[in-house]
């Protein structure tokens, strides 16, 4: 992609927008961004008009899209928004930042992706390498855009969230990861067909000498074995796939399709938020390209898990509590609420994003002591898992921890996974987890976790 001169637009100035004008300024490209935000709000705003940048903040000139030559959009930007509509209209391209950085990477990637556990498997993918003495960039959704990467690596990890998925045209991962797909985003997708097509992109152009690895527990992604020309290989914690990685108790064994079998052990596998589909699907993503057995297993036994994902934070009086809070859709909560025995005292609620409740009656029946509410969401949630358990309202974060506490008995399990976004309340999920884990060290009166 000639870039020299090129007329592009940005839209959105989060960490993913910046990275692209810093990306596009150093190739030569004639650089406007535009943010519904002030310029006020946006940190680096002096920083890309020193580099050349021309932003337009406060809202979207329909001008500067039609007058564009293409257009890089940032995740959180809804496709459907008018100036994008009438540049697609005129036929002006809209990529996404993954799109255009998979232009200049020659090295294979790794593309992951899945309703819940794509970071954790991304990360535990990237410490899998790392161990191997195989050097990496691990980015995307998680951590670093794409474009960030300068080369030096053997292989590219990619966690890819439907939003980027949406945006590719050539991208090709040289392994796609598909872990799960349950209802998510449906504030931004007419329905589960829509996000799951979405998703479906990351198979879009592999060829045969690609791979795909699917979950065959899931009934949507063994589904997908269709959309893909790649060779499939299957994880599941139910069935003996012939080529893939199952379980048996607490061994993964892996099978290459022609009668080689390793076995590696998940019994140090302790954290609630490190699952074994992450563990499998990380298992036959290093040994596609590999990696030996001795480093595999080394990572696994190493990884500790990810921020907010199942954290624990402190135990107060026997009681223990975690941050989840990065369990912002339904499927996250039930694979959450899996993870831990009962009673539990789950606090949940946020933005509601468009999907059912109703995956979650039984474990709440069945685990949960007490559900304590919070945010926009709280009325449509306690509407929908009426008379599952007992139900309390909580006005703030500080507020549901307070609850909890007097409600929390020896034993008791304290669970932040709320089921929704965190915007109504707060910046984003690690702001909603740092609030959540200060209230409860208040109580404790020790450091904690953290």
């Amino acid at each position: 992609m000639v870039l020299k001169n090129k007329k592009v637009l940005i839209v959105g100035l989060g960490k993913t927008g910046v990275a692209t004008a810093r990306f596009l300024k150093q190739r030569g490209a004639l650089v406007t961004a535009t943010d519904i935000r002030s310029e006020a709000e946006i940190a680096e705003a002096e920083e890309l008009r020193n580099l050349g940048v021309n932003i337009e903040a406060g809202g979207h000139c329909v001008e500067s899209f039609l007058d564009s030559e293409f257009i890089v959009v940032s995740p959180g930007v809804p496709p459907d928004i008018e100036p994008l509509r009438k540049a697609g209209e005129k036929g002006i391209p809209i990529i996404s930042e993954v799109e255009l950085a998979c232009d200049g990477i020659k090295e294979p990637i790794v593309g992951v992706t899945g309703t819940n556990g794509k970071t954790t498997t991304t990360a535990l993918i990237g410490e899998v390498f790392r161990k191997a003495g195989i050097e990496v960039f691990v980015g995307g959704n998680i951590g670093r855009p794409l474009v960030e990467y300068s080369g030096g690596a053997r292989y590219v990890i990619a966690e890819l969230s439907s939003f980027q998925l949406e945006g590719i045209s050539k991208f090709r991962p040289f392994i796609s990861v598909m872990l799960s797909i349950s209802e998510d985003h449906l504030d931004r997708y007419p329905d589960l067909n829509s996000y799951r097509s979405a998703k479906e992109r990351i198979f879009k152009n592999q060829r045969r000498s690609d791979y795909a690895i699917l979950n065959l527990d899931d009934p949507i992604v063994r589904d997908m074995r269709a959309k893909t020309k790649a060779r499939i290989y299957w994880f599941s914690s139910i069935e003996k796939p012939r080529r893939g990685v199952f379980l048996d108790g607490l061994t993964a064994l892996f099978r290459d399709g022609v009668g080689g079998e390793e076995e590696f052990s998940l019994d140090a596998v302790k954290s609630p938020a490190v699952m074994h589909e992450n563990v499998m699907a990380a298992i036959l993503t290093t040994k596609l390209c590999g990696v030996g057995k001795a480093a595999i297993q080394q990572a696994i036994m190493g990884f500790k898990g990810l921020p907010h994902r199942c954290e624990w934070v402190f135990d107060v009086g026997g009681v223990g509590y975690y941050d989840d809070s990065k369990g912002t859709n339904v499927g996250a909560v039930v694979r959450a609420l899996q993870s831990f025995d009962p009673p539990i005292i789950l606090i949940a609620g946020g933005r509601d994003k468009g999907g059912s409740y109703a995956p979650l009656r039984t474990l709440v029946e069945e685990k949960v002591r007490s559900l304590i509410l919070i945010g926009e969401a709280r009325e449509r949630m306690a509407e929908a898992l009426a008379g599952a358990t007992e139900i309390s309202m909580a006005d703030s974060m500080e507020d549901a921890v307070r609850i909890a506490y007097r409600i929390g008995r020896k034993g008791f399990k304290v669970l932040l996974s709320p089921a929704c976004s965190s915007f109504d309340m707060f910046v984003n999920y690690e702001e909603r987890g740092r609030v959540f884990q200060d209230a409860v060290r208040r109580l404790s009166g020790g450091s904690g976790n953290g």
